[in-house]
């Protein structure tokens, strides 16, 4: 906007003192576009900027044709000045529509065809304009004009050039931020960041959902016998088909190691537990993992219900991971719907492989499974 401000009161102040200094039919005429073009730009800006604030359409084709309109009016002040004989107007609107194109290419070098298509109709029209003022030494202007329009359209296109590259380093820094390396899953921050927004919604006391904690079973086996380069692959055949069971709007999630969370959308128990059956059941077919071997593993799988196991997003993880811990206690291959009981089981066992008061040691929360 402050761009935009700046070259609207240059372009609206130069074609006023030109229309009092000549007032010519032409001259008031590009006074009269001016005003009529840059209101009109000036609406529908703020407008724009009020529909993209509320995540509605914007009137952006109406836009670009009012940044093109207008322009054609400053490359029509030029001609006007420049025919009309006063070296002084036309020394004003030739600095005017000059000092333009600066503006308009740090303000629209993210759309460089446009901004290449404005800098043409403000500057371009001074070659006709040249051609009628009948001064010889403007002819000069006839090899000046085609350089500098072609000098700052190809600044254009670098200086989008390096913004281009510039938001896709960010936009991959950003995804490697939230996302599993080796599976492209989420990670741990994005599934409890998406736990956290869900949770936090107004009406998230109505909004049920399933938190379901996978931990393979035997994966340590693969990677003992097999290398971890075959594990790797495992894990990726893995995700794959957790993606191709769950369901559009859920989120899948790699925890590290062989442990994923799935945040789903069901709506009941039954639900989660005949999808948690079919996560079992896809996870647990045949895997080649090079060379014609193939290879079986299982899955045991927790599900927390929301918001009836907790309204924070470390009470329905910590539900769930009670839950397989019991689905895993029982011989694995299975699901278990957390409950007050299986979380008590949990905490009993942890407690029960404490050592003694007089030898506590830190030691990492994280337990390795099988």
């Amino acid at each position: 906007m402050s761009v935009f401000a700046g070259g609207v009161l240059n372009t609206l102040a130069v074609a006023t003192v030109i229309a009092i200094h000549a007032p010519t039919v032409p001259l008031i005429t590009w006074l009269i576009l001016e005003v009529t073009i840059c209101t009109a730009r000036l609406i529908v800006l703020l407008i724009a900027r009020r529909r993209a604030l509320m995540h509605r359409q914007t009137p952006t084709d109406l836009n670009i044709v009012l940044s093109v309109a207008w322009s054609g009016g400053v490359g029509y002040g030029v001609v006007a000045s420049l025919a009309s004989g006063d070296w002084v107007v036309a020394t004003l609107a030739c600095l005017s529509a000059g000092s333009m194109v600066g503006g308009i290419c740090f303000r629209n070098f993210s759309a460089p065809r446009l901004s290449a298509t404005m800098i043409v109709f403000s500057m371009g029209p001074a070659l006709i304009g040249a051609l009628i003022a009948g001064e010889p030494l403007m002819f000069i202007v006839a090899l000046q004009i085609p350089l500098h329009l072609t000098a700052m359209t190809m600044a254009c296109f670098r200086l989008n050039k390096m913004l281009i590259a510039t938001m896709r380093a960010e936009r991959e820094k950003d995804y490697h931020a939230r996302h599993d390396p080796l599976t492209g899953l989420a990670n741990r921050a994005e599934l409890v960041s998406a736990l956290r927004k869900r949770l936090a919604k107004p009406d998230s006391h109505d909004d049920t959902f399933a938190v379901l904690y996978l931990d393979l079973d035997g994966f340590k086996t693969v990677n003992d016998t097999h290398g971890h380069a075959a594990g790797d692959r495992l894990l990726e055949t893995v995700a794959e088909r957790i993606r191709h069971v769950l369901r559009e709007g859920d989120l899948p999630a790699r925890f590290g190691g062989d442990e994923f969370v799935a945040m789903s959308t069901v709506l009941t128990a039954d639900e989660a537990a005949a999808l948690a059956q079919r996560l079992i059941d896809a996870i647990g077919a045949k895997y080649e993992i090079g060379l014609g071997t193939l290879i079986n593993i299982g899955v045991s799988i927790g599900i927390a219900m929301a918001p009836e196991r907790g309204g924070e997003a470390e009470d329905l993880l910590a539900a769930a991971d009670a839950a397989l811990y019991v689905a895993k206690s029982a011989g694995g291959s299975r699901c278990q719907l957390a409950s007050v009981d299986a979380s008590l089981k949990m905490r009993i066992q942890r407690q029960a492989d404490l050592p003694p008061e007089d030898d506590i040691r830190p030691r990492p929360l994280a337990r390795r499974r099988g």
